[in-house]
């Protein structure tokens, strides 16, 4: 993360944990991901905390976790990009797929390393050209 990047998180921490997310749990929503998965993928917070921060109860998020949030969020992004409609980008997560050795890039992601989604990430880009 820039420096600068990291002077803009820092001045209001709250209200980017807030705003991160929530983007988070929508596109969790329109993916039909299960709470249990959504941890892993924000890095295996307490389920406390998990909990709490979808009642909206969070006033600063790791750096970590606000870097997994940016790739779910580039993810979803690059899949608006391939497919012609959101309906079809919000399905591909769950269907079995050759590049991932046949298996849903949700369960790739869900190995749990942050470079599981940064690979992701990097995958749907380089099919964007």
């Amino acid at each position: 993360m820039s420096a600068l990047n990291q002077v803009v998180l820092d001045q209001n921490p709250d209200k980017t944990a807030q705003v991160a997310l929530s983007v988070f749990f929508n596109i969790m929503n329109a993916w039909h991901v299960k709470n249990k998965e959504q941890i892993i993928l924000l890095g295996k917070p307490a389920e406390s905390t998990f909990y709490n921060w979808k009642k909206g109860k969070v006033s600063s998020l790791s750096v970590d976790t606000l870097e997994r949030i940016s790739y779910i969020m580039g993810i979803y992004k690059a899949l608006g990009v391939l497919f012609p409609t959101r309906s079809q980008a919000d399905a591909w997560p769950q269907k079995p797929n050759k590049a991932f050795n046949n298996v849903t890039a949700l369960e790739f992601m869900l190995k749990g390393s942050i470079i599981h989604l940064s690979d992701m990430r990097r995958y749907l880009d380089a099919q964007r050209g």
